[in-house]
């Protein structure tokens, strides 16, 4: 995986590549695809790597489970960000005051 690539460039990649194989007569396994998809993870995925692997078996996890799990993954990570972002800029916000006036009449 490229760095800062997005996952759906990387999935297109990764099946273009595999499919330009089958026309060399060269066939993998499912296992196989997944398990070269995974290796191919940069360094950020490695806690979903981590799981997958461990909750997963990877010889019968599907490719397009893996594709689903990876997409299911990236999107809350950009969602969680993003309120982290938000959170963030309204702890940098000034506190705003209000003054309540006393009313003699």
């Amino acid at each position: 995986m490229k760095q800062d690539e997005p996952i759906v460039d990387m999935i297109t990649r990764f099946t273009d590549i595999s499919n330009g194989f089958k026309g060399f007569d060269q066939k993998f396994t499912n296992g196989e695809l997944v398990s070269k998809m995974h290796r191919s993870l940069s360094k950020d995925w490695n806690s979903l790597r981590m799981l997958i692997e461990n909750t997963k078996d990877v010889n019968t996890y599907p490719l397009e489970e893996l594709y689903g799990t990876l997409l299911t993954y990236k999107l809350n990570n950009v969602v969680t960000k993003e309120k982290t972002r938000k959170s963030k800029e309204e702890m940098k916000e000034p506190p705003k005051w209000q003054i309540a006036f006393k009313n003699d009449k």
